[in-house]
């Protein structure tokens, strides 16, 4: 029995961590595991013990291990440190103590050996992390220089007790504090937030101190051989010369590692132990199969590691790292791909913010689109194509958007709105140019009339003040930050030619304009997956024309509108086609309802009526007639083209037409057709025959003899019911995901927000499902639409093209239904390239051709 009474554990408590101990990571932690590795390469380790899950929940529980055994393992006077040894090293756990068995005695032989400046340090040290981390005494009585009398007073007068002498007390309680800490509840959250399981077990790591203030050279220091911000080969580290532990990389007295023109370094004083980690970072190397970063003591100029973690890196680092290391040889190319998290690609294709950059937080909302940018307020988006024309960066800031400010967002560097979620119209447009978005910052207070934006408790702001948008993290902050520029070339466009090779589902883009599928192609992918034609009038020339169609009051007049907007339609199709070299371009027809192209401001219903030279009375009348109590069931997509043919006709006259126009200069051109919002078989019918008589007209007026392949937009429950009657007409059936769950759930995708995370946290549902794709619910209609759409036309083409094309688990879903291929924003493709080539790994399902690639 312990001093005090402690119960003793009976069983075996403690493993000395030896080459052949039996170490396991799921049993003792990765730290653990990771030190026996180094010894097995014949490193330099302190004698280690390591205390299993198990016995840690047992210490928790006031159940003590042998602790005369286990200090007994390292000797007589030894200090010993404790570390923390979670099953993955993301889990985190509580922070490390160093110099257990400080003592009155102890501090008297390291007198003898090393001096009373070295001792005192280290009792004193000791004696405050005692209090504060283990205790949790007030910090401030122990900050100010002192002597460890002083220490060891101050101690008391709280405690109401002496300090502890005896290193076996000492260590109970530390090891107690740490056992606890990790059940704690902040602590369980944070862990369960990087995916730990609430089961997850904590190790610890007991060490032998390797005495870093010692004779001679000695010191302690932290190094890698990657750079943290790119991955690239690059000696990265400090050492400080009498310091312990990770000091050195906080104080200012630390050296560089290597000789370098800033300031002294340890290589000027101790060339051979440089050499020795060096050797040891490239045996790590090789035979760990990863870039660690080493933690190390010089005592008296021998070499002993202490510790070795896989070293910190960005994204842009993970990436190159993971390259470099397939290159090389040490991991096979598909290892390399599997280990890369795909979403953390999105920390190469957007500029973010720096990683320790000086961060001035505002507010706070939902990260909507990734990456960060820094601009000039605008409330509207005529300002922001004003500050675009001038030059000047800019920040869009609504309420919450519309597709009336499609053109503003094109000119703004990234978008902020009060209200809305990761699904609203602001983020799935964000998403789709590349723009940061941070929506639903409901904290902000926004008055667009006069022009302010008001952040409670710190200032207001007016148009043309300066504002930082972190759209990865949902911050929003004064003035500028720190940027870090994408990476895509190199490690990056490496990665994607391997993911390519590996994959074996399609992956297209969401393009709406010659510039998206420029971006697309960038990326490499397979086609067009869906256009969305409405943005194309959004410019202001064609807004103009588009309305004088709306309000025309006869056929004659509304035929001449459209006859002005053909060759507008034409000409940006004959770009996309040129743009995507002969691959597929999936055409979806007019969607949204009418009144989404009209002002509802009076600014701009009075403009309106002066560019049609109407009262204003009556173009205020007209829009409130053509305003529906739900629009978004109301008179839109198919029912559009069903009740107003001429637009439909026109849209495909002008895929027709610039499909034999570019199919004369280059690769043949078969357009994809796709008809919007469909219920009914009979709506295909109807449309089918009125773009079946164009094609003929244009085939014979242009002598050009070519293809299409008209297709169904499935995105209502009942299309995917009656998917086997809509299939007979239908060479392609592509499941818009976003409309399809608002109909499924009877939810508004741009309202959800409000409410959507007490439902999460109450487990009515597991996630937003606008977020993450409802495998249940709305999956089962995806796989009851293929299965009969298939079942009368085997080789209709399935695919997904909502905002969940570019999610992982989406995918899978998709890969396992046996579609074709996936549809998602330009700047998720790489995220979906790179888990559709780890789902097919996993599956060891690779075609031999792109085994033989890899």
């Amino acid at each position: 029995m312990l001093t005090g009474g402690e119960p003793v554990l009976t069983t075996p408590d403690f493993t000395e961590i030896t080459p052949t101990a039996d170490i396991r990571k799921h049993r003792h932690g990765n730290r653990a595991k990771c030190l026996q590795r180094i010894l097995r390469l014949d490193l330099p380790v302190p004698p280690t013990a390591a205390l299993s899950f198990e016995t840690v929940r047992a210490i928790a529980d006031g159940r003590m291990p042998d602790l005369r055994a286990l200090v007994g393992v390292f000797g007589d006077g030894a200090l010993l440190s404790v570390r923390s040894s979670s099953e993955m090293p993301d889990w985190g756990g509580p922070g490390t103590i160093l110099n257990i068995g400080m003592s009155d005695a102890a501090s008297d032989r390291i007198t003898e050996t090393h001096g009373p400046d070295v001792a005192s340090a280290l009792y004193t040290s000791f004696i405050r992390t005692y209090a504060v981390e283990v205790h949790r005494l007030d910090a401030d009585a122990f900050e100010d220089p002192i002597t460890p009398r002083i220490a060891k007073a101050r101690y008391e007068d709280e405690m109401d007790e002496p300090f502890p002498q005896d290193p076996k007390v000492q260590l109970a309680e530390v090891l107690r504090a740490m056992a606890r800490a990790w059940e704690g509840t902040t602590a369980r959250l944070l862990r369960q937030a990087q995916g730990a399981p609430a089961e997850a077990g904590l190790g610890l790591v007991v060490q032998k101190m390797a005495l870093g203030p010692g004779q001679g050279v000695s010191g302690a220091g932290v190094v890698q051989f990657t750079s943290p911000e790119t991955g690239e080969p690059q000696v990265n580290g400090r050492y400080l010369p009498r310091g312990q532990g990770r000091q050195a990389l906080t104080e200012g007295a630390a050296q560089f590692i290597v000789t370098d023109p800033r300031g002294p370094s340890l290589e000027d004083s101790a060339p051979d132990q440089v050499h020795a980690l060096k050797e040891a970072a490239a045996i790590m190397r090789q035979r760990l199969r990863e870039e660690m970063q080493i933690e190390f003591t010089l005592m008296d100029g021998e070499l002993m590691i202490l510790d070795a973690v896989r070293a910190p890196r960005s994204a842009r680092g993970e990436v190159a790292i993971a390259v470099a290391l397939a290159e090389d040889g040490v991991i096979p190319r598909e290892e390399a791909m599997i280990r890369i998290p795909p979403y953390t690609l999105n920390g190469l294709l957007h500029r973010q913010v720096k990683a320790h950059a000086e961060r001035d937080v505002l507010t706070s909302g939902i990260a909507a689109a990734p990456g960060a940018a820094t601009g000039k307020i605008v409330f509207s988006a005529e300002a922001a194509q004003a500050m675009a024309a001038q030059g000047e960066p800019c920040i869009l800031v609504r309420r919450e958007t519309s597709p009336e400010d499609i053109r503003g967002m094109h000119a703004a560097q990234a978008i902020l709105t009060e209200r809305g979620g990761a699904t609203s119209h602001a983020a799935v447009i964000a998403r789709g140019l590349g723009l940061p978005c941070v929506a639903g910052a409901t904290r902000l207070q926004l008055d667009a009339k006069k022009k302010t934006l008001t952040v409670p408790g710190r200032k207001m702001f007016h148009e043309g003040d300066e504002i930082t948008l972190d759209g990865t993290s949902g911050d929003v902050l004064a003035g500028r930050a720190e940027m870090v520029e994408p990476a895509l070339g190199g490690a990056f466009a490496t990665l994607m030619d391997w993911a390519d090779a590996a994959r074996d589902i399609g992956i297209r883009a969401n393009a709406d304009t010659p510039e998206d599928a420029a971006m697309a192609q960038r990326f490499g992918v397979d086609g067009i997956g869906l256009v969305r034609t409405e943005h194309m009038f959004f410019d202001a020339t064609r807004m103009v024309v588009m309305r004088e169609m709306i309000f025309a009051e006869n056929p004659g007049d509304r035929q001449a509108a459209l006859d002005r907007l053909l060759p507008m339609q034409r000409n940006d199709f004959i770009k996309l086609f040129k743009l995507m070299q002969g691959q597929p371009v999936t055409i979806r027809l007019l969607d949204p309802p009418l009144h989404e192209f009209l002002p509802t401001e009076r600014d701009g219903i009075r403009a309106l009526a002066e560019a049609l030279d109407l009262p204003v009375s009556r173009v205020s009348s007209r829009i409130e007639n053509l305003q529906e109590f739900n629009p978004m069931l109301g008179l839109r997509g198919v029912r559009l083209g069903v009740t107003i043919p001429e637009i439909y006709e026109m849209q495909a006259r002008a895929i027709f037409e610039a499909t034999a126009k570019a199919s004369r200069k280059g690769a043949p051109i078969t357009p994809e057709i796709m008809i919007p919002l469909v219920s009914a078989a009979r709506e295909v019918e109807l449309v089918k025959a009125r773009v079946d008589a164009v094609a003929a007209e244009v085939r014979a007026k242009s002598g050009v003899d070519f293809a299409f392949r008209l297709g169904v937009m499935v995105e209502t429950p009942r299309a995917a019911l009656r998917a086997a009657e809509i299939a007979e007409n239908s060479a392609f059936l592509s499941f818009g995901t976003n409309d399809l769950t608002q109909m499924t759930y009877g939810l508004s995708r741009d309202d959800a927000g409000r409410f959507m995370s007490a439902y999460v946290s109450q487990g009515v549902f597991a996630e937003d499902p606008f977020h993450q794709l409802d495998e249940d619910g709305v999956g089962e209609l995806l796989l009851l639409g293929a299965a009969r759409g298939r079942g009368t036309n085997p080789d209709v083409t399935l695919a997904l093209c909502g905002e969940h094309g570019g999610r992982p688990d989406s995918i899978a879903f998709c890969r396992k239904a046996g579609f074709d291929y996936v549809s998602c924003s330009p700047f998720r493709v790489p995220v979906a390239k790179l888990a559709a080539a780890q789902l097919s790994i996993k599956d060891n399902a690779l075609p031999e051709d792109a085994q033989a690639k890899l």
